[in-house]
């Protein structure tokens, strides 16, 4: 007991290192998305760097000698790509032509939220009242935000619009990857994704390209470059690692860092100001969801609990017990 508490415990150490390997790694995606989509089309920003990533996401299979997935696990597939692949890029380079990172930065402050949602109902857990209360909370912060303006509150704009569309379907793409990291390994996970969806996104990349031919400075590339080797391919590697080791829910736990770090970046990086009233607004969405994660974590410690109870009371005792059924 004491040996597998042991693995257990090193295991979560080493999903929780690698987890934030991965939030750093992806909370400069927006900065670099934003510098990306300055000078080159948005679609190609989006589908672009998953064809480039789904170039190195081959060879590294075929290095590999790795198995193919069975025709469950390519289902399961198809909706990491549609989260991870297709639907954040699209939508946040789409809204990053409009707004700046650090305010998508906000918006995006409720995918660990989100993400715990999609992981609840995946494993058909019930979670307490307080865990859905604390979601909408977060939510609704966030369409404040959205919303608010010099006047009376408006309509969120389309920009707005798809950067909830795009933590929507990414935190979907976690959740499956994540699970699905168990079965395949992490790297295999996101480079199975996207070998997958090269059908659709080398065919979406060369429509974009030739409607709109890329005429970009050496900054815009490098945004570029970052997003393709990094951001859709090697920081899945640590992130969906880290949630398959230490669990969805726990390791999820630390993009309560990332909105933060984005906004840090987005300063630094970006000369892009940080209004209280942002900072403000992450702070409260960060409360929200460390109310959800701490909700679902006592709901998972509870019934591990009462497992074993059951375990305790229904397992016959061995030959070598010291009292008897009816003794206890």
């Amino acid at each position: 007991m004491r040996a597998e508490s042991n693995t257990s415990r090193r295991g979560a150490i080493t999903g929780s290192a690698l987890g934030a390997v991965g939030v750093l790694a992806f909370s400069m995606s927006l900065p670099a998305t934003r510098v990306a989509v300055g000078d080159l089309d948005p679609w190609v920003v989006a589908f672009g760097r998953a064809v480039g990533a789904a170039g190195l996401a081959a060879l590294y299979l075929w290095a590999r000698r790795a198995s193919r997935p069975s025709a469950a696990q390519c289902r399961r597939l198809l909706v990491v790509a549609a989260g991870v692949v297709v639907g954040f890029p699209l939508f946040t380079s789409l809204a990053l032509t409009a707004r700046t990172a650090a305010h998508g930065a906000v918006v995006i402050a409720v995918l660990p939220g989100l993400t715990a949602v999609f992981a609840v109902l995946r494993a058909r857990e019930r979670p307490p009242a307080l865990f859905w209360v604390a979601s909408g909370a977060g939510v609704a912060a966030v369409l404040a935000f959205t919303t608010a303006g010099a006047g009376a509150p408006a309509a969120p704009e389309a920009a707005d619009l798809f950067l909830l569309a795009a933590v929507l379907l990414c935190a979907l793409g976690y959740a499956e990857g994540g699970a699905l990291a168990r079965e395949l390994g992490a790297a295999n996970t996101i480079c199975w994704a996207l070998v997958l969806s090269t059908p659709a996104t080398i065919a979406i990349t060369a429509v974009a390209a030739v409607r709109t031919p890329p005429h970009a400075g050496p900054a815009a590339w490098l945004g570029f470059a970052y997003l393709t080797a990094v951001s859709m391919f090697l920081g899945f590697f640590a992130w969906y690692a880290g949630l398959a080791r230490g669990g969805v829910a726990r390791v999820g736990q630390l993009q309560l860092a990332q909105p933060l770090l984005t906004l840090g970046w987005s300063a630094l990086l970006l000369g892009e100001g940080v209004t209280p009233a942002a900072l403000a607004a992450a702070l409260l969405v960060l409360l929200c969801v460390a109310l959800t994660q701490r909700t679902r974590a006592a709901r998972v410690v509870a019934a591990t609990a009462e497992g074993r109870e059951a375990s305790r009371v229904t397992t016959p005792p061995g030959p070598g017990s010291r009292r008897s059924t009816a003794e206890r």
